[in-house]
């Protein structure tokens, strides 16, 4: 997959490679080709990301990861799939932007290594952009089991389990 990472803080090392991965194990766990699509990333702070919730969610706090599909492919039904995108012209899936403050203190609180915590995070972003969602309890049973599923293929333990 193709992922313009934008980087605003540099803590954030090589996040191109965690995206890179992280996003083509999502596409390829639902059948997608990876190279046919495209996202946007914007690795930032607390500071920008709470800009955002502000600007988009009226949440004028810091969160961990934010999404925008470039096109609504929710199901209508809970619990059932999301519409799968179709290689086109436009490859652009839509933008994600992850804060490393939120992310590090999160995976400390957590007892988890910041890696695996940022991985899980783009594969949850990721999967937002694919219209997965955890608004109703099916859909997110569903998101929650493949977000588990992919991580577990890369050797990353259920981010559910308590």
């Amino acid at each position: 997959m193709s992922v313009d990472c934008v980087v605003e803080d540099d803590r954030w090392g090589d996040i191109n490679a965690l995206a890179q991965l992280a996003t083509d194990a999502t596409l390829e766990r639902l059948g997608l080709e990876p190279s046919v699509f495209e996202i946007s990333l914007l690795a930032c702070d607390d500071a920008r990301i709470a800009a955002l919730n502000a600007d988009f969610r009226d949440k004028p706090t810091a969160t961990n990861v934010l999404s925008w599909p470039s096109e609504e492919r929710g199901a209508a039904i809970d619990g059932e799939m999301p519409l799968s995108p179709q290689p086109g012209p436009d490859p652009e899936l839509g933008d994600i932007a992850i804060a490393y403050d939120t992310c590090a203190r999160e995976a400390a609180e957590m007892g988890k290594p910041i890696r695996d915590h940022i991985i899980h995070l783009l594969v949850h972003g990721t999967l937002h952009l694919l219209g997965f969602d955890h608004e109703r309890d099916r859909d997110a049973t569903l998101m929650e089991g493949l977000e588990t599923e992919i991580l577990g293929k890369m050797g990353i333990p259920d981010p559910y389990r308590v």
